[in-house]
């Protein structure tokens, strides 16, 4: 019998299991995927929100500017990439004045600093490369670029340090109420626990609906994106979106932590939760509606293209918190844009909710720091001469798009929560997320993981599943 369950393990869940991570619990984490943040966590803009577009009053508004005051900090007690710096949402006509005060207005009233209306010439000194249909723009000093697998991997390996049991490849088929609390039938066996956490992104609502009369809806929201070559990462400084709509904050523009250019994403509501496809007429979209914000943006510079799924439920707002009808069952559900930002604050908050049903001491020896991966890429001349001394690998480079090296690669395969996959590698190490996308040195990461695992090459897969290299 464990004390908590969360089902997902995604960014929201890895924060909640590294809060709890802290008290004398028997914690678990059941994930379906063959790793950590293989699902909207991987695939969304890595953007740390100022808190300006909420609507004051909500969840969203107080956990966004929490989040947002606590990334920095968690930044470098996990050692994971982030960035403050900063954010324009462009106005293109004078009808639009109105919103740019809108927004100003509310982000003040949700307590967000620094916030100002910046005129076109100013704008032309901060980002050189707008359009020249911009006339007017509001500034967050406050926002941020994060690294969205950095941050969840840090926030998995902690809590697995501190104890966190993380099942992967576990998939959740059913829940039932018992009198101790639920029984979770997995495709790994039966769990019990007198807690769950449903923190399962767009399958919050299956599980959701499976304990409680009232029921919740959560629409999958396609999100298409265009990455760009390092080349275009200076084109801006700042995150530069566009005055929000419905379906939310438009197409953006942004430098990411990792020096590239990222531009998206569309918003699209489908029925298919697995639905992350991109289409042609997406891409284009992305594409005409960014240049919108900076002119010209060249195709040829683009690396790859990608689509993530944002969780939208009905009433604009997380729903966190113990459901009514079934005591000991948490939803954080409705995690859509901004909850990423909001992830350390949801965690903070649910681990806050159960300390009020399941009351547990903190540990005296709980581990609050994380070393990430020594990457050579930003390392100095005596650094890499102080590495390659004491681990020849480190001298063999594998990835060169990116700079990684053999050592990085054997250090992500070992550390807690380590990759077992092609893909578990590229989000620790960066190996394959260059111009060439993998072309190169896939093969030689496939042979480092069945080394270092001890299994058969054609056992190695790109993300676990059917998904394998080699066939027989």
């Amino acid at each position: 019998m464990y004390d908590v369950i969360i089902i997902g393990a995604g960014v929201s869940g890895c924060a909640v299991a590294r809060e709890l991570s802290a008290y004398k619990r028997k914690t678990a984490v059941l994930e379906r995927s063959s790793d950590v943040c293989e699902g909207t966590s991987k695939a969304n803009s890595g953007i740390v929100h100022a808190g300006y577009d909420a609507k004051p009053g909500t969840r969203k508004a107080a956990l966004n500017l929490r989040g947002n005051i606590l990334m920095e900090s968690l930044s470098k007690q996990l050692d994971f990439p982030f960035q403050r710096n900063g954010s324009l949402v462009l106005c293109f006509e004078e009808a639009g004045r109105g919103k740019l005060e809108e927004l100003l207005e509310r982000g003040k009233e949700n307590g967000v600093e620094g916030l100002r209306i910046v005129e076109r010439e100013e704008l032309a000194v901060l980002e050189p490369n707008l359009s020249d249909r911009v006339i007017a723009a509001l500034y967050a000093p406050t926002g941020g670029i994060v690294c969205p697998f950095g941050l969840t991997i840090a926030l998995a390996e902690n809590a697995s340090v501190n104890g966190v049991e993380f099942h992967l490849d576990t998939e959740v088929n059913k829940i039932v109420k018992i009198e101790e609390g639920y029984r979770l039938e997995t495709s790994k066996g039966v769990f019990r626990t007198k807690v769950v956490v449903n923190a399962a992104g767009v399958y919050a609502d299956v599980f959701h609906n499976m304990i409680s009369g009232h029921k919740l809806h959560i629409t999958p929201r396609k999100g298409e994106y265009c990455l760009f070559d390092k080349t275009m990462g200076g084109y801006v400084s700042h995150t530069v979106f566009q005055l929000p709509t419905k379906y939310g904050k438009g197409i953006l523009v942004s430098p990411t932590v990792h020096g590239n250019l990222l531009v998206g994403p569309t918003a699209e509501d489908i029925a298919d939760k697995e639905g992350v496809n991109t289409t042609a007429s997406g891409l284009e979209t992305v594409l005409e509606r960014g240049e919108m914000s900076v002119g010209h943006l060249p195709a040829g510079k683009i690396i790859t293209s990608f689509a993530g799924l944002r969780a939208h439920e009905e009433g604009n707002d997380f729903v966190i918190g113990e459901a009514e009808d079934a005591k000991g069952f948490i939803d954080v559900a409705g995690i859509e844009s901004p909850g990423l930002t909001c992830a350390p604050a949801i965690g903070e908050y649910v681990a806050g909710i159960i300390q009020d049903i399941l009351p547990a001491e903190r540990k005296e020896d709980f581990i609050g720091e994380r070393k990430g991966i020594f990457g050579m890429w930003e390392a100095g001349h005596e650094e890499r001469k102080k590495m390659i001394h004491e681990n020849p690998a480190y001298a063999n480079v594998i990835c060169r798009c990116e700079l990684v090296t053999e050592g990085e690669i054997m250090d992500a395969i070992h550390r807690p929560l380590g990759a077992t996959t092609v893909d578990g590698v590229k989000r620790r190490t960066r190996a394959g997320m260059g111009r060439c996308q993998s072309g190169f040195c896939a093969p030689k990461v496939v042979e480092i993981l069945a080394r270092e695992l001890g299994r058969d090459i054609g056992e190695i897969t790109k993300a676990g599943g059917n998904s394998g290299f080699l066939t027989r």
